[in-house]
């Protein structure tokens, strides 16, 4: 049996599990198993490979996305622009391979999302791994954006932004982790106010389904979408790489 499995902190709701669970009946692949690795450091990783010899793939979510590129041997070109990993492949002699399909996750979700409606300007809510892979897409797709941060030297500062900021940014997505569940009452603190039905907000978010930041959004007209579809995509690339890659997958 081979092993993939996720590596993150307080992980225990996780999508990805669940996906690829599903994915393996449906398909009746019998060959793999799919599990949850709570780790509460990263210098965790080795040990964890060493212990699972079967292990042959990994998904890294939050706080892991920047903090695992000490730990890999080669890094996927785009990956590496990017600066952030979601997806690794584990070599027969251990050796470890990074990837990030998250990229591609959400340009496709954003494209859906958006259409080809007027030219818009973002706000991209958190300056960590996750706004990293939602930044490059939006350089990629000519979209003009501003971060938006606890640290002003990072971007805008959250009791920055006004009427005319919000009014300016149609498209607002939120990198951060808040509203997650089961912390389904916190949401990124915004004058909500001076959202209207132009605006499309988008929450990396997906469980909730509809977290406090979208609801907060509907009830002023604008379009929503939450994280849902990104991760299946980004899922479905990561299996991918899993099955082409010339390791002890095959």
């Amino acid at each position: 049996m081979k092993k993939l499995g996720l590596i993150g902190k307080d992980i225990e709701y996780s999508f990805s599990k669940q996906y690829f669970q599903s994915k393996f009946e449906k398909e009746d692949i019998k060959d793999y198993s799919y599990a949850l690795y709570s780790l509460d450091h990263i210098h965790q990783l080795p040990a964890l490979i060493q212990a699972n010899p079967a292990l042959v793939g990994l998904n890294v979510t939050i706080p892991y996305k920047k903090e695992v590129f000490k730990y890999l041997h080669q890094i996927d070109e785009t990956a590496l622009r990017i600066g952030a990993v979601n997806t690794l492949v584990i070599f027969e002699d251990k050796q470890i391979k990074g990837y990030n399909t998250d990229v591609l996750g959400f340009k496709k979700t954003l494209l859906e999302f958006i259409g080809k409606g007027p030219a818009l300007k973002a706000l991209v809510l958190g300056t960590g791994g996750a706004s990293q892979a939602i930044t490059f897409v939006l350089d990629e797709l000519g979209i003009p954006y501003q971060l938006v941060s606890r640290s002003s030297n990072k971007g805008i500062a959250y009791d920055a932004l006004g009427e005319k900021i919000i009014s300016s940014h149609k498209l607002i997505i939120n990198c951060t982790p808040l509203g997650t569940f089961p912390n389904v009452n916190e949401a990124v603190e915004l004058p909500y106010q001076h959202i209207s039905e132009q605006h499309f907000l988008f929450d990396l978010v997906y469980n909730p389904q509809k977290s406090l930041f979208l609801q907060r959004g509907e009830s002023k007209g604008a379009k929503i979408l939450n994280g849902y579809r990104m991760l299946e995509i980004q899922a479905i690339e990561a299996w991918k790489i899993w099955v082409n890659t010339n390791t002890n997958i095959r």
